[in-house]
């Protein structure tokens, strides 16, 4: 099979095709025919070599954490029906035409679903669902959604204009403004004018009850300031670093900050909970992954380029045998 690998740690040239044997499945897994595979911005930091402490990876490798497509084998304990069903995996790899993955790491993809939007779910509808039970947003209060265009701030804008609340996006480019605004924001503000937080806290009052900050590093600690006193900010950005807001004043305004990354992964059980309700709600036309761009697999090296120098408008998938619409 064709797949992907990273055989040193460095920039997107290390993404290089190879061939490499088809996985066999072992007791209680399946092996799925992969359509479309997840891409998300902790690839290329991982690719890069960040966070062996905490992901580690040991060389080569073949990056990703899954995608969608359909189940050509089953091992031994595994009901030979799912061979032919459409499945959404989520898994330690997923730039490759074939994985393995256990039973429990497949689910289906509901009636009705594209396959394309069920593989960008796999990740960014786990970490939206999840910061929206954090976050909590309220109906007719006021929320931002930091790097609103990115998988992940996408389907927030979306989860908080569900809830009934009142949504500032901001982003870095005309293009992603003008997707927050489709997605339901009532504001778009473009984060790389040095006055934009004083456009958010002009459109809200005295600022938003509730902040998501998508970017980190420099540029989330700034977006703390848009959060009104008593608010909640949602941090879990990482393109630069955390965003390190200033403790004091926190508990001296009164602000709930939360950092679920430092948390640790979701386990399997709520992994799969949260997974299974973002497809649902996609199913629903509830929820929309906002898919900007697509590559094919050998083109994993431009995917990971797009993403780091911030130019990809929505969410990025490699379609196995599939062209670019980047």
């Amino acid at each position: 099979m064709r797949a992907i690998q990273v055989a040193a740690f460095g920039g997107p040239e290390v993404l290089t095709l190879a061939e490499l044997p088809d996985p066999v499945p072992g007791t209680g897994q399946v092996v799925v025919g992969l359509a479309a595979a997840d891409v998300i911005l902790l690839d290329t930091l991982l690719r890069g070599g960040w966070g062996q402490d905490y992901f580690p990876r040991t060389l080569p490798y073949v990056p990703g954490g899954g995608g969608a497509g359909t189940v050509v084998q089953t091992g031994d304990g595994v009901d030979p029906a799912w061979i032919g069903r459409q499945v959404v995996v989520r898994t330690s790899t997923g730039y490759t035409e074939r994985v393995v993955a256990d039973v429990e790491e497949i689910m289906p993809v509901p009636d009705g679903l594209a396959i394309e939007a069920a593989a960008a779910l796999v990740h960014d509808g786990v970490t939206a669902l999840s910061l929206d039970r954090l976050g909590t947003p309220q109906k007719g209060e006021w929320v931002l959604v930091s790097a609103a265009a990115g998988g992940a701030g996408s389907l927030l804008v979306q989860l908080a204009v569900d809830a009934g609340a009142r949504v500032v996006a901001a982003a870095s480019s005309d293009a992603k403004l003008a997707l927050a605004r489709e997605l339901g924001a009532e504001v778009a503000v473009d984060y790389t004018r040095p006055t934009w937080i004083d456009r958010v806290r002009e459109t809200t009052g005295n600022g938003a009850a509730l902040v998501y900050d998508g970017a980190g590093g420099p540029l989330g600690t700034v977006a703390f300031d848009a959060v009104a006193d008593g608010g909640r900010f949602v941090t879990y950005g990482t393109a630069d670093g955390f965003a390190a807001p200033d403790p004091e004043a926190a508990a001296r305004r009164g602000i709930r900050v939360l950092t679920p990354l430092l948390d640790g992964p979701p386990d399997q059980q709520t992994v799969r909970e949260l997974l299974g309700l973002a497809l649902e709600r996609a199913a629903q036309g509830r929820l929309r992954p906002a898919i900007g761009a697509t590559y094919p697999l050998e083109q994993a090296a431009d995917a990971h380029r797009a993403l780091a120098a911030r130019a990809t408008v929505g969410k990025s998938l490699l379609l196995v045998g599939g062209q670019s619409t980047s």
